[in-house]
């Protein structure tokens, strides 16, 4: 236990750092009145949407929490620590949401002096939000253990975690992208004005999504990929007592702890590369969060395990990362070939533009199933399924610096944003464009990162229910169990149909809404007359909140229905099946979305024709395509699975009457 209680400390630590961030931040000063009052806007929005939904999920862990609670196979710790998942993953969407709206404005100002100080301050906040999810994280897990003494117990509290990560993934996925398509399709297109000029009545609504889709949502999602690795390979450590004891069971705590440290390390070498280009800083912090942690693992299985083996296998599963990484970056970076491809195809319409996109996201799933396949194979043949949940941990053991990488982007995009508002000057919008562009590229590396931990994590969940449900073989010529293999590759399309779909009929409210203002406020077109933002906040608001009930349901009811009705074994199939199928479709979307929005940047950066040419008005309906694709439905698909396999395992005590 003495081991647990470093965790804890670690943990403690590292939200220690990162208020001492926080404060450093809320204490500079804002300047520009007038952007404070768009930036208020913003968080105001943000905080709202985020109440309204807080109160649907209350609502939904409370009956949840006495359904499991009264059920005597399931008990009333799962059920505790069921909520106390639930509220530690909403804290990682507030918290994420707070620093970010705190954070825009300041970036903005700092902006203005130079590249380099906006880049400091946007990734200081990014680190804060890293920095605290992964120590909260930590805390979480560690503290259920000390208490409980059963990480099977534990599955309560990823499952709280999951669930609410899932709604504000796809709440937050679904109004980000309708704000953001509904005012491309009227601003950028219709009126060729930009999606945050002043004029466009969804520009307030479009930033605001930002923050809770691509902050909140990324923040919320990868907290629960990360607690859901570790308590997946703690509860497999269980079956490697009789060779290492109770430490092959911590040690998952212990890898996290070290990716803790090795974040607020990485965070503090940033003061010794302030002289580079911003994206040579973020790989040379990269690399050196990346070395500490290699180090701290040696040291850990050297001391804890002594068998190296043990060793090999995190290393495989940090190597597999970086690989993802650079696949991820091929695919959507502007200095390579699909991106340039298809802002090429770009200048001969939008089907062009958008086969090509297609084409090149489908291939960009290659590379990373091959990847899967070897970590799977080699961490196996290391050290069984103990090694491939410990792969899964070590991918997402730097997870502050992961999330740092990431989510300074949709803080500099409100940045550009409220600059352009507020009319501070056209030399820092360039300057948040330049960092924009890195930013944009790094999220689709993060979502990357989270789909391809989630497999691996959701696999580990596969073999932990087989061993729970008895299953020595599953069968696949068995009808039932072919059954909810193909029931289970269903779900993820059917999933994603609703989340896209919930996208459209949300953004055309909201384009709807918009022509409204252009045609009855005189004056508005002109910029005579102010817009009412708070009218397009509001719709994407409460649509969005209705249309995320529906994807939610279905990864609650499917699992239970199936395991009733057509027992463990066809069970264990269609976990299967929602898991190869949400692996694939995920990178698909994830990636082809990164290209598209990278080919419009391209263009906008005065490449063949620039700004309002016809190649870039083909460029702006691809990235209205790939939108809901790379931030909605496919990082909701890594939830998704996890979330289906939690519910599973924990639902076996009852279909094992």
């Amino acid at each position: 236990m003495l081991i647990t209680w470093l965790s804890i400390i670690v943990s403690l630590i590292g939200l220690g750092f990162a208020v001492f961030l926080a404060k450093k931040i809320i204490e500079q000063k804002i300047e520009n009145k007038e952007a404070e009052v768009i930036s208020s806007y913003i968080q105001k929005g943000a905080l709202t949407f985020l109440s309204k939904e807080y109160v649907i999920m209350a609502i939904f862990v409370v009956v949840v929490a006495i359904i499991i609670a009264v059920i005597p196979e399931l008990s009333w710790p799962i059920a505790l620590t069921f909520i106390i998942g639930a509220i530690f993953s909403a804290l990682a969407g507030f918290i994420a949401i707070k620093i970010s709206t705190l954070s825009n404005i300041r970036t903005a100002e700092k902006l203005s002096q130079s590249l380099h100080l906006g880049f400091n301050l946007a990734f200081s906040a990014s680190s804060i939000i890293g920095i605290f999810i992964a120590s909260l994280g930590v805390l979480g897990v560690a503290l259920l253990y000390v208490i409980f003494g059963d990480p099977q117990i534990i599955y309560g509290f990823g499952l709280g975690a999951s669930s609410i990560a899932l709604f504000i993934r796809v709440g937050g996925g679904i109004y980000t992208k309708a704000a953001d398509v509904g005012s491309d399709m009227v601003g950028k297109i219709e009126n060729s004005i930009s999606e945050d000029d002043p004029r466009n009545p969804a520009s307030i609504a479009n930033s605001v999504g930002d923050n809770v889709g691509d902050v909140a949502g990324m923040g919320a999602d990868l907290f629960e990929s990360y607690v859901d690795s570790i308590i997946a390979a703690m509860v497999l450590g269980v079956m490697f007592l009789p060779l290492f004891g109770s430490k092959a069971i911590i040690l998952p705590l212990v890898i996290a702890s070290i990716g803790i440290i090795a974040a607020i390390l990485g965070n503090l070498s940033v003061k010794f590369l302030n002289n580079i280009k911003p994206h040579l800083v973020l790989n040379g912090v990269n690399l050196i969060t990346i070395i500490i942690t290699v180090i701290g693992f040696f040291i850990a299985v050297k001391y804890m395990i002594g068998d190296l083996k043990i060793f090999f296998v995190l290393l495989i599963g940090l190597i597999a990362g970086v690989i993802i990484e650079l696949s991820a970056k091929y695919y959507t970076s502007l200095k390579n070939k699909p991106v340039r491809s298809i802002a090429r195809q770009s200048q001969n319409g939008a089907i062009t533009n958008i086969l090509s996109g297609l084409s090149w996201g489908f291939l960009s799933i290659i590379i990373p199933v091959i990847i899967l396949a070897l970590t799977i194979y080699l961490s196996y043949y290391l050290s069984q399924f103990y090694g491939i949940a410990l792969a899964s941990v070590a991918v997402l053991s730097t997870l502050g610096m992961i999330l740092a990488s990431n989510l300074y982007g949709p803080i500099v995009d409100n940045a550009s944003s409220i600059a352009n508002m507020s009319g501070m000057g056209s030399v820092i919008r360039e300057r948040a464009e330049e960092l924009d562009i890195l930013g944009n590229t790094n999220a689709t590396i993060g979502k990357c990162f989270a789909v391809f931990s989630s497999t691996l994590t959701s696999f580990v969940l596969l073999v932990s229910f087989s061993k729970i449900a008895d299953l020595d073989i599953i069968n696949l010529i068995d009808p039932k169990v072919f059954i909810g293999l193909f029931i289970g590759a269903l779900l993820p399309f059917i999933f994603s149909a609703l989340t896209i779909k919930s996208v459209s009929q949300t953004a055309v409210k909201i384009i709807d809404e918009v022509h409204r203002q252009f045609k009855e406020i005189s004056g508005l077109v002109s910029g005579q007359a102010e817009p009412d933002y708070k009218k397009c906040i509001a719709i994407s608001t409460e649509a969005s909140l209705k249309q995320m009930i529906l994807p939610v349901a279905l990864a609650l009811v499917f699992p239970i229905a199936i395991g009733f009705f057509l027992g463990v074994a066809s069970l264990a199939g269609f976990m299967a099946g929602s898991i190869i199928t949400s692996f694939m479709l995920a990178i698909f979307m994830v990636n082809a979305g990164g290209a598209w929005d990278n080919a419009k940047k391209f263009i906008e950066a005065g490449n063949l024709g620039g700004s309002g040419s016809e190649a870039h008005k083909a460029a702006l309906i691809g990235d209205a395509v790939g939108d809901p694709l790379k931030d909605t439905a496919g990082p909701a698909l890594n939830i998704l699975i996890k979330l289906m396999a939690i519910i599973s395992i924990i639902i076996v005590p009852l279909l094992m009457k």
